[in-house]
Parts: structure tokens; C-alpha cells; sequence
């Protein structure tokens, strides 16, 4: 019995004997329902996310519990039900979109099929601003802008800006998802206005009168190809597909060869589960325009170019992918002027004969990570013939090398890095043995990139016709022009090792920072253009510093700005010789002297993308 009573009290003050808990405990008023939240607006049925443009086939049905099987005129179009998973009504996730809102599911980029179920548009425009001031050594020439200029060498302080308006469309069949498209068009028109403004005559065209500063416009496609899927290779997708026209190519992962969008035809694929890929590229390229480098249509060069290269991934060791490549370039120059008024092939230089080069580039690269270091690395060989040298007036066997080594490790928000960078130069420009080293098209992002002077800038070589280095290049490779001239074999070649870091400042923005000491490896082709029995070694310093703003933490708005200083070492100063007249105790003196300003580099750079 009175463990019966316990247990009945026990109950009782839990709660759980109604009837005694309700004796003991006074009445307790009844508690208020919560208000109730006003539900969000519905989904219309049909309603897809983003915008979709018109639906297809008329307006699908609504999902039902009965029947089990309802037909549906437009499955990209589906409606979606209700989202009511916060308190208050919001658009999350599902949101409709407007047709110029490029962060939602659109129909005009790509998301969305135009016609039935499998055919879709992609319409992409660009707007890309890019302003420089810069200092390159500028001759003055017989007709120098200021009375008081020096006789080889003037101003150099320059202001450049380009403005490119890029409008790209393209249509493509096929949903993608686990097989590459059946078939695609596309076409990229470009609009560019450039104006330099330089403090020379004869910088910025050969005929004086022109002035001081130019203004041109250009337009042009930069693609206009048609690309065609073969078909699969093994059971696991592995394809095989075609493009002709023209279109975008870069020959290895830097750049250091050959990267051009240019008129040819590729076959290109993969196997191995997608873990090896490969290209086979011929390109008969098109003339370019000298101060918009855009292709001129309808006007093709001497030139043809064959392209072989096979990636493969995870090699050893997960994370590290190798390349392989040839590279063929059939080059007979003839006769070319560009834009400017200025002679380009063939080179004004020594005996300027036409002549053809025929010559194979073999390249081993890689590029991942080996553990926790980065790793990327490239070695070229180059054998073939010229046909007749302008620099040594007689035929070219060619036989060249290149290396490069770029080593990094991530720590938090820093990437520290070690660049090497070696291009073969030539000791014996007379001995009929081409030894220095040079590519097709380079546009290398290494040891600084764009943000680089040395890379960035081309700077001419005086008394010459040639460029000491093309804009966006590493080589000293004294070609009349890097995207219009023809390659020469005969250089100094050089030596670059430098440090940087990538530093990721905040999540929109990103710093880079690297330091380049260069010298030549051989100054005997310097010193046969120039006339001159001495020219050092040593190239000089290369600072450079820039940000990149992504504020959207997209790539639909870029802000890219940089700076970069050039001190110029003892070869640079030998080169770059100035000479003054003074007034002496015996009258008008000649005084030489060398070109110590320090050369700088700044630009700022939008790129706004829709």
C-alpha cells in the first residue's frame, strides 16, 4: 500500500494524474495561439527561376498526385513549388530574373534552351579600358619635337590608352552534361580605339609630319568558327571534336610559344576518363593590325603554322600534369609594311633579303603541385633553317633552347615564388649556326606577367629598325616586330631569376609582387647590330607591383592596376648612350654618356563583362 501511494503522488506532481494534478493545482488561463505568418505569394504554376524567355510548347502543366505520369511540354521549364522556409516572404532561392541580370539563370546565357529542347544562346559583351603612362627609350632623331633633345635619345615619358567594345554570340547544341556539345557557332566582334601620345617625332609614325601623338580606331573578328562533335572514344565519354575558323589557341599552359586567335582548324579531345587531353592545330594566320593587334581579315601572311601537344594528369604523383608538343612554323616572310609606315619584313637591318624559316620548336612542361609545392617548369628545343639571316647575311641552321622554373608554396593568405627563366643566345652571329632562342607568338604569364616592365613593354633598339624585346614578351629576340616580323635566331638571349609573392589581401582583392635581376647570356649580336666593341652583361632590375579588385567576387567587373620600375644595369647603359653637345675651351665638344633614368611603368585596367 504505500508504495502505491507513492507512486499515485509521483504522478500527481509530474502531471501525469490528471485528475489529482488538477485538484492540486489552481487553473491556469489558456495561452494565447502564436499570430499567424502570412504565407509567401505562391509560384505561379509553370514558373521557372531566372529568366527564361519565351516557354516553349505553351505553358507546363501542373505537378498533380494524380495521375502518377503528367505530361510536360518543356522540362527546362518546370514550375517549382512554394519556398516558405523563412518567416517572412522572400525571393530566396528561387528568383525570377531580368534578362540583362547576368547572376541568375537566363536564357540568353546559355541556361535556357531558344529552341526546342537542346539548342541554346549565349550573348556575351565586353567592355575593356585600359590607360598607361610609361617611360621607354625613345630616339629623337633628325627631327627632334624639342630643339634642345639629345642626339640619339628624347623624351620617353608616354601616355597609351585602349578601349576595346567586344561583343561575342555564340549557339550550341547539346545540354552538356556529360558529353561535349554537338555542335556550336561562334562569333566575337572587336572594336578598338587607341591614342598614344609620345614627346618624339617619328615615335609614333615614320613620317615626322604626322607628330607627336596618334588616335586610330580598328574593328575586327577575333573568332568566327564552327565546332563539330565526332563523336566518343571509349565508353566513358572520351571524345573526339573539330573547330574551324577563327579561334583562340595557347600552345602550352605559360604562353611561352605560341598563344594567338587566328584563322585554322583543331581536332581536339581526350581519353583516359578526361585525365589526358590532346591538340592537333594547323593555323594560316592573318596579317595584324600594328596598333590594335586585331586580325586583318581577308589578308593572310607567309606564314602556316602546325601545333601537336598531349596533356596528361596526376603523372606520379596526384595533382601534377605533363605536356608534350611540336610546334611547326613555315615562315617566307616577303614584303610587309605596317600600319605605321614602317618596314617589318623583311628586318632593315644588315643584307634585308626575303627569306623563309622553317622551324620545329619540341617542348616538355608541366604544371600542379608535388605535395605542398607548386611546380611549373618548360624546355623547348629548337632545330631548323633560315633561309638567309638579315643580322649575318647567310643562311641559319637553327639550334636553340629555352628553360623556365617557377616554384611556390602556399601559406595562408601568401604565396611566395622562385622564377628561372633561360633563353639561349648566340656567341658567333657570323658562323652560320643560329643559337638564340625564339618563339612563334609568345604572350608568356611568367616572372610577372602583364604587371612586369620587361614583359609588358617593348623597347626598341636603337639605330636598328628592331626591337630589343616585343610588348608582352621575355625574349630579347630583335625582331622589326614581334606580331607582324618574322622570328630571328640571332640574339643575345638572357638569364632572369626572380622572387615574388601572391598575397590575398582581402577576398576581393589580390596583390602581386615580384623582383627580376636579367642579364644577357652572349652581347656579340648586340654588338654586331650596333657597331659598338663593348656591350656588358647585365640587363638590370625589373620591380613590379600590382592589385586586382574583384568587388562582385566575380569575374564580371575586374579592376587590375600595377606599377613597375626598370633600372637599367651596365649592358642596358652601354646600349642606351646618349650624346651631348657642350661648349669647351675648344669650342662645340661631343660628350657621351648613358641613359641612367630609372624606366617605370603604370597602367590601370576595367574590364567590366556582361
Amino acid at each position: 500500500m504505500l508504495e502505491r501511494a507513492a507512486f499515485i503522488v509521483a504522478f500527481a506532481v509530474l502531471g501525469l494524474a490528471p485528475g489529482l494534478a488538477a485538484q492540486e493545482r489552481p487553473p491556469q488561463p489558456a495561452e494565447a495561439p502564436p499570430p499567424a505568418e502570412a504565407p509567401p505569394p505562391p509560384l505561379a504554376p509553370g514558373e521557372p527561376t531566372g529568366y527564361t524567355g519565351k516557354l516553349l510548347g505553351g505553358q507546363p502543366s501542373p505537378i498533380e498526385t494524380s495521375p502518377d505520369f503528367v505530361p510536360i511540354s518543356d522540362r527546362w521549364r518546370l514550375g517549382l513549388p512554394n519556398w516558405n522556409r523563412y518567416e517572412r516572404p522572400v525571393e530566396a532561392p528561387y528568383v525570377k530574373g531580368k534578362w540583362w541580370d547576368p547572376y541568375n539563370q537566363s536564357v540568353i546565357k546559355g541556361d535556357y534552351p531558344i529552341f526546342g529542347q537542346n539548342i541554346f544562346m549565349n550573348l556575351s559583351a565586353i567592355n575593356d579600358t585600359l590607360f598607361e603612362a610609361r617611360r621607354i627609350p625613345t630616339a629623337s632623331g633628325v627631327s627632334a619635337a624639342n630643339p634642345n633633345s639629345a642626339d640619339v635619345f628624347g623624351g620617353g615619358d608616354q601616355l597609351f590608352l585602349s578601349q576595346n567594345f567586344i561583343l561575342s554570340f555564340e549557339l550550341f547544341k547539346g545540354d552538356t552534361a556529360f558529353r561535349p556539345r554537338d555542335w556550336a557557332f561562334r562569333a566575337t566582334g572587336v572594336y578598338n580605339f587607341n591614342y598614344l601620345h609620345a614627346q618624339e617625332n617619328g615615335a609614333v609614325n615614320i613620317d615626322v609630319r604626322e607628330g607627336i601623338a596618334r588616335d586610330e580606331d580598328f574593328a575586327s573578328l577575333q573568332e568566327l568558327f564552327v565546332e563539330y562533335y565526332l563523336g566518343d572514344l571509349t565508353p566513358n565519354y572520351d571524345f573526339l571534336s573539330t573547330r574551324l575558323g577563327i579561334q583562340g589557341f595557347t600552345s602550352d599552359f605559360r604562353g611561352f610559344i605560341f598563344t594567338d586567335n587566328n584563322l585554322g582548324a583543331r581536332f581536339f579531345g581526350n581519353l583516359g576518363s578526361n585525365r589526358q587531353q590532346f591538340n592537333a592545330v594547323y593555323f594560316r594566320p592573318l596579317e595584324k593590325d600594328t596598333n590594335s593587334d586585331l586580325n586583318i581579315l581577308f589578308k593572310t601572311r607567309g606564314q602556316h603554322v602546325g601545333i601537336v601537344n598531349y596533356f596528361f594528369q596526376d603523372f606520379l604523383v596526384p595533382g601534377y600534369t605533363v605536356q608534350g608538343s611540336v610546334h611547326y612554323l613555315h615562315d617566307s616572310g616577303g614584303n610587309h609594311t605596317d600600319t605605321n609606315g614602317f618596314v617589318v619584313r623583311p628586318a632593315i637591318v644588315g643584307i634585308p633579303q626575303t627569306h623563309t624559316i622553317d622551324a620545329v620548336s619540341l617542348g616538355f612542361t608541366g604544371d600542379g603541385h608535388i605535395g605542398p609545392l607548386n611546380v611549373n617548369h618548360a624546355f623547348y628545343q629548337v632545330f631548323g633553317r633560315d633561309t638567309n639571316n638579315p643580322i649575318a647575311g647567310k643562311p641559319q641552321d637553327l639550334n636553340a633552347q629555352m628553360a623556365a622554373l617557377e616554384l611556390s608554396m602556399d601559406f595562408d593568405w601568401i604565396r611566395p615564388k622562385f622564377t628561372f627563366f633561360w633563353a639561349s643566345g648566340d656567341d658567333k652571329p657570323l658562323d652560320g649556326r643560329g643559337r638564340g632562342f625564339d618563339s612563334i607568338l609568345d604572350n608568356p604569364n611568367f616572372a610577372g606577367g602583364g604587371f612586369s616592365y620587361w614583359v609588358r613593354q617593348g623597347i626598341g633598339l636603337p639605330t636598328s629598325g628592331l626591337e630589343l624585346t616585343g610588348r608582352n614578351s621575355l625574349l630579347p629576340a630583335l625582331r622589326s616586330s614581334k606580331i607582324e616580323g618574322q622570328p630571328n635566331y640571332i640574339n643575345p638571349g638572357l638569364f632572369l631569376y626572380g622572387i615574388g609573392a601572391d598575397i590575398d589581401v582581402t577576398p576581393k582583392t589580390k596583390a602581386f609582387f615580384e623582383a627580376n635581376y636579367i642579364r644577357f647570356q652572349h652581347t656579340q649580336p648586340l654588338q654586331l647590330i650596333l657597331f659598338q666593341d663593348r656591350i656588358r652583361n647585365e640587363v638590370g632590375w625589373d620591380l613590379s607591383l600590382g592589385l586586382r579588385w574583384r568587388p562582385l567576387l566575380t569575374d564580371n567587373i575586374i579592376v587590375n592596376v600595377g606599377g613597375a620600375a626598370f633600372v637599367g644595369g651596365d649592358g642596358f647603359k652601354d646600349i642606351y648612350q646618349t650624346k651631348e653637345f657642350v661648349f669647351g675651351a675648344s669650342g662645340l665638344q661631343e660628350k657621351s654618356s648613358s641613359h641612367t633614368q630609372t624606366l617605370y611603368s603604370t597602367f590601370l585596367s576595367v574590364t567590366l563583362t556582361f
